[in-house]
């Protein structure tokens, strides 16, 4: 199908989902027509207007929405990370549904070069979440760091409706970023010991005592599944954007 033949038929079909426009040339088709245009629509109650790409639109037309869980890491804004994460059904326990949950949050993990992420980061609304500090990444933070925090490597862990315990009530306050608060730090407060119980993919029973810094790994990671960020229960004065001296 040639160029202009498929740019013709795409704009027909928006015509058709988006219907005629009104004599006053107002109403969805107009509204779109503005939203996907690159040249600047009028300031909102939401903030300056995003230049959109029309291409970019035509894209997005031709290929759908994307669908969770996400290649991407959700950002502060989205609702998925609002939401309180559901249990997962035992009946999907195994299935193919809840192995490709599991294996786009390794891999997006992995990609990342984070220490944990929650399937509600990936716009998936299930108690599902993956841990993982490996030898390269421990061997890449300062002995001093490592001293302070009381970090040790530890292996890929994958938990399905886990459920946290307090071992120790003692809260040590460090520095915390998030991949869903990009750019960002802050100092917040954490239990020095936690215990986490859960199923693994395959639904086996699984328990890992933990403290320091893997403690707080869990920690954050568990504010994830009940819609709770870490800017929730930062010291506020302490939020920092990782680039300012640039």
């Amino acid at each position: 199908m040639g160029a202009g033949l498929l740019l013709g038929t795409l704009l027909a079909r928006t015509r058709h989902c988006l219907g005629p426009a009104p004599p006053w040339g107002g109403g969805a088709a107009a509204d779109s027509a503005r939203a996907c245009s690159s040249a600047p629509a009028r300031d909102g109650l939401e903030g300056p207007a995003r230049r959109r790409s029309y291409w970019r639109y035509v894209r997005r037309l031709v290929r759908g929405a994307p669908e969770p869980p996400y290649p991407r890491v959700c950002q502060v804004g989205d609702p998925a990370l609002r939401a309180v994460a559901a249990p997962v059904d035992p009946a999907q326990l195994a299935g193919p549904e809840l192995q490709k949950l599991v294996q786009r949050l390794v891999q997006v993990m992995r990609s990342r070069r984070c220490v944990g992420l929650s399937a509600p980061q990936l716009g998936v609304p299930l108690q599902v979440l993956a841990l993982e500090f490996p030898e390269a990444l421990f061997r890449a933070c300062a002995p001093p760091l490592r001293e302070a925090r009381q970090m040790e490597p530890f292996p890929l862990r994958v938990f399905v409706n886990p459920r946290l315990r307090v071992l120790d009530s003692r809260l040590v306050t460090f520095p915390e970023g998030c991949e869903s608060v990009a750019g960002f730090l802050a100092c917040v407060p954490r239990f020095q010991a936690v215990q986490i119980t859960g199923l693994d993919p395959k639904g086996e029973q699984v328990v890992w005592q933990a403290s320091g810094w893997a403690a707080r790994i869990i920690q954050h990671e568990m504010d994830h599944l009940q819609g709770c960020l870490f800017i929730d229960k930062m010291d506020s004065k302490t939020f920092t954007n990782i680039y300012w001296m640039e």
